[in-house]
């Protein structure tokens, strides 16, 4: 491998990591603001879905403990990353059967955001995969 492509992978590498840091901080933020902190985040939030806003932010240490695996050129963050991905995807197919299937009040903005963590994952997933593991890196 060139160089040129291993200075590349690690630019990748390095703004996938920070991009899921910042993602997972601004996840916990937002969800700890309604669970915990924020009566006015909870009023603002509208018809929230707890089980959803449950799932994303305990999600939110898992993409900080990936991103951190990014970062440290780790095989295991690209699974973690997938498996993100793929549990992401999963809770908002249950979500669409559920508002489907029964009078569930939501959001309409809890799909946007479910769409936006759905498309972010995978797309890191892909990013990391070419970078770490197809650009070479020999660290598990």
């Amino acid at each position: 491998m060139d160089v040129k492509h291993k200075k590349r992978c690690g630019v990748v590498r390095k703004v996938i990591g920070v991009v899921a840091i910042v993602f997972g901080a601004l996840t916990i933020k937002s969800g700890g603001d309604v669970l915990f902190w924020s009566e006015e985040a909870r009023i603002a939030a509208g018809d929230y879905v707890p089980a959803v806003l449950w799932f994303n932010f305990l999600m939110g240490f898992a993409y900080i403990a990936t991103g951190i695996g990014f970062l440290r050129q780790k095989h295991r963050a690209v699974w973690s990353a997938m498996l993100i991905a793929s549990t992401t995807i999963l809770v908002f197919a249950a979500l669409g059967l559920s508002i489907a299937l029964t009078d569930l009040a939501y959001e309409t903005r809890t799909i946007g955001a479910m769409t936006l963590r759905s498309v972010v994952w995978l797309v890191l997933s892909f990013l990391a995969y070419k970078s770490i593991i197809k650009g070479g890196s020999h660290e598990h």
